[in-house]
């Protein structure tokens, strides 16, 4: 229960990054962070779920676990509930709702879980229970062991309040930081995306080389609880710790409007002054004039995401021939479900891992060395 200073603080990942959530998690000197299935578990008190929300790149949202305990009928479950200690983390006068997941219980009907709890709530503190609530209680109820967490994010972490404009099939900043992340990128190096879309990548590397945190631009739902402290979160995010990058970031894309999009996004993500877009074909891109190489990092169009895998094989052979060519010395990763459409371009991939679910499909980081010719 929440009376010990304390508790279990869960970041969700995507399954199959967990490993290089925790890496994060671990670097921005949070202790003894935890790999678990979907996330990352580490022990602290609401000053670590604030610093979780502001910090953490790759996590899509952070919970604070306030109750755990065992509940194989709804009755058990209804007495626990009434001892766990509402009045230390919600406030009376904001309204709240519960979601509930039941799996390999005895308790499966989630729907009269939640209205259980919803009820106790309600009754033991004042609470309204509204569907729109931006306090989430996600309860989860798991080989009849049940756990009660607060969504402290409220909106899920990628959404980091400077991407307005969007093109097909964008890819999430959490999940954009993640990649850059496993393809061995700490903020050291020149970034490149030659399909950049609305350019999460090179935004996402530039904000990375800038020191800049992730969650500075928006609210959290944390700022509603009875826990929220105001003049301790500004001091907290006041902190600055910007740099000014001694190298820049390249975007480009066949795609006028993408450009548009991308710089709009920058502008907004206040990195322009190491940024750059410009409208150029794949046999258009070249590397930086000046400046060591770096990492060539895209997440380019597929057949099951947009366009006909048919059609596609001679854009990718294309992609692979110019980095062969021209990117001598760099890194490359690619996103993509296809595998025959990565080895199209005949790049000297390195072993692959598992699949990581996005957007409803499953993707593969296909990584190379630096490229030797």
């Amino acid at each position: 229960m929440t009376n010990n200073r304390h508790f279990q603080i869960f970041l969700a990942a995507p399954p199959g990054l967990e490993e290089t959530l925790c890496s994060e998690v671990r670097m921005k000197g949070f202790r003894q962070p935890k790999v678990v299935p979907g996330g990352v578990t580490l022990r602290g008190g609401w000053p670590e779920v604030w610093r979780a929300n502001l910090w953490i790149r790759g996590a899509s949202r952070v919970l604070a676990r306030v109750a755990q305990f065992k509940a194989e009928y709804l009755s058990q479950l209804e007495k626990r509930a009434r001892e766990v200690k509402w009045t230390e983390f919600l406030r009376p006068d904001v309204p709240f709702k519960v979601e509930v997941s039941c799996s390999s219980s005895r308790i499966y009907h989630s729907g009269a879980a939640a209205e259980r709890i919803s009820k106790i709530v309600t009754e033991l503190l004042g609470a309204p229970a509204e569907d729109n609530a931006d306090v989430v209680l996600r309860v989860r109820i798991d080989q009849n062991f049940c756990t009660i967490s607060v969504d402290t994010s409220g909106d899920l972490l990628h959404r980091r309040g400077h991407k307005e404009a969007v093109n097909r099939a964008p890819m999430r900043e959490t999940m954009a930081s993640l990649f850059l992340r496993k393809c061995g990128y700490n903020g050291q190096e020149t970034v490149l995306d030659p399909m950049c879309g609305s350019g999460t990548f090179v935004i996402e590397a530039a904000e990375i080389a800038s020191r800049l945190n992730p969650g500075r631009s928006r609210h959290f739902a944390f700022e509603q609880l009875a826990t929220y402290d105001e003049d301790a979160w500004q001091t907290m995010r006041s902190v600055k710790s910007e740099r000014t990058p001694e190298f820049r970031f390249y975007g480009s894309d066949r795609d006028a409007g993408a450009i548009t999009m991308s710089e709009a996004n920058a502008l907004r993500a206040g990195v322009t002054a190491c940024t750059e877009f410009r409208q150029a074909t794949i046999s258009e891109i070249m590397p930086p004039e000046r400046g060591s190489p770096g990492l060539v990092i895209l997440n380019p169009p597929y057949g099951t995401r947009i366009g006909d895998k048919t059609k596609l094989s001679a854009l990718y052979r294309a992609l692979g021939n110019r980095l062969l060519e021209q990117f001598k010395g760099w890194r490359v990763g690619i996103l993509t479900t296809e595998v025959s459409l990565a080895h199209a371009t005949g790049l000297p991939f390195l072993p692959t891992g598992a699949p990581i679910p996005h957007g409803g499909l499953k993707v593969f980081l296909f990584q190379t060395d630096a490229l030797s010719r």
